[in-house]
């Protein structure tokens, strides 16, 4: 846990102190070109300072070690984090295409200067690589807060190229085209919000662990000394953890020392095997 909180405080001040320094270019090389997309882009970068502070805090809270009001860990705020920051993007998305919209209609945009396109350039480069950095330290520390913040990155990087592309358009006189990636924008970041919100809604309901989980949790219960089969198997989802409820058969004229061994080197294998899993639960039965 200590391990996890501090790759997490480093992704943090490094992602934070890029997308501070992207907003402020892309705003101002927007206001100064008149571009409504760069400077939307603009506005999503400083989304993005505000998501990767909320998924610290989830983090952070995330980390603390049981007690007496929260016996079973506090994973499950990471994913309650998780939900704000989908509905903060998405509240930001439905500004950008409300923005987008006016201008489309309107026709009224003119891009004055190369400013936004140079902004737009510098802000793919950078966003994308601030994706594979937080995804890879993510990735490493099992956060699925930061695995969307990673992503809300890479988001980032396309609303760019969109803006790029809209305002290369608009200074070849299809003035059209910048406003149109100005709503693409908000579509895409809608799009990812609704992705990071369902993902959060499952680390919160109990839901199971993905096929490939089980067949592995299966593969080694089946490799266990002393067992016949499983009689039964369930996973639950808790946070980016899992508990693992499980019921194996064995040898009825084993003695109770015996069957206590096999169901101890299942719950040891288990959680030695797979760091996920925060607890199993072995019951054992006779054959």
């Amino acid at each position: 846990m200590e391990e996890k909180e501090r790759v997490i405080r480093k992704v943090t001040i490094v992602t934070i102190s890029a997308n501070v320094l992207l907003t402020i270019v892309k705003i101002i090389a927007g206001i100064i070109s008149n571009s409504a997309a760069v400077i939307a882009d603009g506005i999503h970068s400083l989304s993005d300072v505000l998501s990767t502070i909320v998924a610290y805090i989830g983090v952070k809270i995330s980390v603390k070690k049981a007690d007496a009001g929260h016996p079973y860990g506090h994973e499950k705020f990471e994913p309650i984090m998780s939900k704000i920051l989908a509905i903060i993007l998405a509240v930001t998305a439905v500004g950008i295409l409300l923005n987008g919209y006016k201008h489309f209609v309107a026709q009224d945009i003119e891009i004055t200067s190369n400013w936004a396109m140079y902004a737009a350039a510098l802000s793919i480069v950078v966003k994308e690589w601030m994706y594979h950095y937080t995804i890879k330290a993510a990735k490493k520390v099992n956060s699925s807060a930061f695995k969307a913040d990673a992503w809300h990155h890479r988001t980032d990087a396309f609303s760019s190229i969109g803006a790029l592309i809209g305002v290369a358009g608009a200074r070849l006189g299809y003035l059209f085209l910048e406003p149109l990636a100005t709503i693409l924008i908000g579509i895409l970041i809608i799009k990812v919000a609704v992705s990071i919100y369902l993902e959060s809604i499952k680390e919160l309901t109990d839901a199971s662990a993905e096929p490939e989980m089980l067949e592995k949790i299966e593969g080694i219960i089946n490799s266990v000394k002393g067992m016949d089969h499983i009689d039964l198997l369930r996973t639950r989802q808790h946070g980016t953890l899992l508990y693992v409820d499980v019921e194996i058969a064995v040898d009825g004229y084993l003695t109770l020392y015996e069957a206590h061994e096999s169901a101890e080197a299942v719950h040891d294998r288990l959680e030695s095997e797979i760091d996920i899993i925060k607890h199993c639960m072995v019951h054992v039965n006779p054959k």
